[in-house]
């Protein structure tokens, strides 16, 4: 069987660079929420109700990720994957340059807000069809027996994205005081952000259209009827499974990454600065746990190491939250443990790239994993903020829960032995 060639690493490479820059333009918006609060919203408005219509328009941009990628995968699975992979880094970068230049409420007044909600709206719509446009993409560049490395890969810069937020707007809070962040300080993350996935729109020009795309458009076998007509009418288990490893997969990154920090300064009192580095520390080793995981499971199958990945993620999680009372001074190491589990991860891409035909995956794909993340990673901070009032440990108990989700669907696929659709 063919082995990887220079040309799949250099896909490779270019898809997880741009997929870590698109992601980091989504992500940064949450690092300067209080900043924008301030900026785009009435001075004399109460502070809770600034800040909670700025996490509002932030939230937006999640709730439009399953129109955005439903659209762009209907036009992927028919007209082609390359270019739907170009629009979608092209309609993240250019609302985020946008963001770091608009006029704040002191210049436009209600325009200003309005036009934020805006931008979220694009940047939303643009990383629904990112992330499992690009899962396709590489799934089909590489040989099948690679599948699980080259999502592994790809999932490995999409959480090194959310990790070059978290560097870029330390960098700027320690160069800025308070003051000049406020004053033109914050527009610098956003301006870097745009200006980089334009390059990025550029270099993915050197890409190729997938070799399974263009075999289809070859045959003439491309979806006969809208494409998601046919993954909702005969495939439904392949939804319900993308789904549920969706489902695990947001509660993971929500809870453990995007959470954790905010909730040991909480819970525990542990300094803000402390929490920040350690979760750098466990986030680098997320995007290195999803390349171990993905290799994994392309060497010994997805189910075993989805079963043996979510026991290790459920008891790192527990240690991890059960320690933080016990011993905070062990908070980097234990940290950095689970967010490596966290990556486990790594392994839902190439399951379900591989649980649809190639003639609708995209769609497929979209469907359920945008449609799933809309509403597990909109109830996973709720669900855990209600459960902290009568549970201490609830963070971890929800990880754990899914983890035994993880585990149950990986010990399906192993005693199925469930070999991959038609490529």
């Amino acid at each position: 069987m063919r082995r990887l060639t220079r040309q799949d690493y250099r896909t490779l490479l270019l898809a997880a660079l741009g997929g870590a820059l698109e992601f980091y333009d989504f992500i940064i918006f949450v690092f300067f929420a209080v900043v924008i609060g301030q900026l785009f919203f009435p001075h004399d408005m109460p502070d809770w109700l600034r800040q909670l219509q700025t996490f509002g328009i932030f939230a937006a941009g999640y709730l439009a990720r399953p129109l955005g990628g439903i659209v762009m995968a209907h036009f992927g699975d028919l007209l082609g994957r390359k270019r739907m992979f170009m629009l979608s880094i092209f309609l993240m970068s250019v609302p985020t340059l946008a963001i770091g230049l608009l006029p704040t409420y002191a210049v436009i007044g209600i325009w200003a807000p309005l036009s934020l909600l805006a931008l979220r709206l694009l940047q939303g719509a643009a990383i629904g069809g990112e992330v499992p446009g690009a899962w396709v993409f590489v799934s089909e560049h590489v040989p099948a027996r690679h599948i699980g490395f080259a999502c592994g890969v790809l999932t490995a810069g999409l959480t090194a994205g959310i990790l070059l937020g978290s560097l870029v707007a330390t960098v700027i809070n320690k160069m800025y005081t308070p003051a000049e962040v406020l004053a033109e300080g914050w527009r610098i993350p956003f301006i870097i952000g745009g200006i980089f996935g334009l390059v990025s729109v550029w270099l993915r020009q050197w890409l190729h259209e997938t070799p399974v795309f263009k075999e289809m458009q070859a045959r003439q076998e491309l979806a006969s009827e809208l494409p998601l007509k046919t993954v909702v009418r005969a495939h439904r288990p392949a939804v319900v499974l993308t789904m549920l490893l969706t489902w695990l997969l947001s509660a993971a990154i929500i809870v453990m990454i995007l959470m954790t920090p905010p909730l040991l300064q909480k819970l525990y009192g542990i300094a803000a600065a402390t929490t920040l580095q350690a979760n750098s520390m466990a986030t680098l080793c997320l995007s290195l746990g999803c390349i171990v995981f993905g290799a994994l499971a392309d060497r010994f199958g997805p189910g075993r190491v989805l079963m043996i990945g979510c026991v290790m993620l459920g008891a790192t999680s527990a240690l991890f939250y059960q320690q933080m009372s016990l011993a905070p001074q062990r908070i980097n190491e234990l940290y950095a443990l689970c967010g490596f589990f966290v990556g486990v991860i790594g392994v839902v891409p190439s399951v379900a790239v591989k649980a649809f035909p190639s003639a609708v995956r995209f769609s497929g794909l979209s469907f359920s994993y945008n449609v799933a993340y809309a509403v597990f990673g909109g109830l996973t901070p709720v669900a855990v903020s209600m459960l902290l009032s009568s549970d201490a440990l609830a963070p971890a108990h929800y990880v754990v829960a899914l983890s035994v989700v993880g585990v149950m669907i990986g010990a399906y696929l192993w005693r199925t032995g469930r070999a991959p659709e038609s490529r």
